[in-house]
């Protein structure tokens, strides 16, 4: 698997998915600076890390979906490249039209930083083949801005065509409010776009990767990845 992270201003989490990515595949990714125009050759997957990307300046994720290298990621998609944004990456891929909606302030206007419950809505990507559809995974979130917002239309079709791989549950797998931590609509913490090979997420699978910390809850996503790369 080849993969390029891409690196902005203000990015603090660039780090931890490169671990994640060579611990699952054994290969380490590159890392973009967000002025190249141009992604290493042969790139399987581009991943826009979390941080605070231009110090989150007009909207989080605004100025670095304008960023010289996001020409360089839209075509990669639009070739049917893998998209990987966490956190500030899904912002980012908002804002730069990859995947519908936005990321605006959490319900509750607190920034928030701890474990959550998600709720695995489907394994037929490849982002999730290796979790079962209805599982529950414990993972991270560390936000100030990941409440999902869309028009009613776009919410209708987003739900209908199945593009929501991951809700905010509690740890039975319920989908209810008081486990929504930061009132996204719907419970959404992360979607695919229509051809399922650009996923958006706010929660940190890359932190929960090694046994060390804890948790290796994560990692499925990563060795999905790997897999899907593997036999594709």
């Amino acid at each position: 698997m080849k993969a390029a992270v891409i690196v902005f201003p203000g990015s603090n989490r660039e780090r931890d998915i490169a671990y994640a990515l060579e611990l699952t595949s054994g290969v380490k990714p590159a890392l973009v600076w967000h002025g190249d125009s141009a992604l290493p050759a042969g790139t399987d997957l581009v991943v826009l890390p979390g941080g605070f990307s231009y110090g989150d300046y007009l909207r989080c994720g605004a100025i670095a979906a304008r960023a010289t290298i996001m020409d360089a990621v839209r075509a990669h998609a639009a070739r049917g490249g893998l998209v990987l944004g966490v956190c500030n990456g899904f912002q980012i891929l908002c804002e730069a039209g990859l995947l519908p909606g936005v990321l605006m302030r959490n319900s509750q206007l607190k920034f928030i930083a701890r474990n959550v419950h998600l709720k695995v809505e489907r394994s037929d990507t490849p982002f999730t083949r290796r979790y079962n559809a209805g599982a529950v995974i414990e993972v991270p979130v560390a936000h100030g801005e990941g409440n999902f917002i869309a028009d009613a239309e776009t919410l209708k079709r987003i739900e209908d065509e199945g593009r929501v791989v991951f809700r905010y549950c509690d740890a039975s797998g319920a989908v209810v409010p008081q486990a929504n931590v930061n009132g996204a609509t719907n419970a959404i913490a992360g979607i695919v776009s229509e051809n399922r090979r650009v996923l958006g997420m706010m929660p940190h699978p890359e932190n929960h990767v090694d046994p060390a910390i804890g948790s290796t809850d994560g990692r499925g996503l990563f060795e999905s990845l790997a897999e899907a790369l593997q036999t594709a």
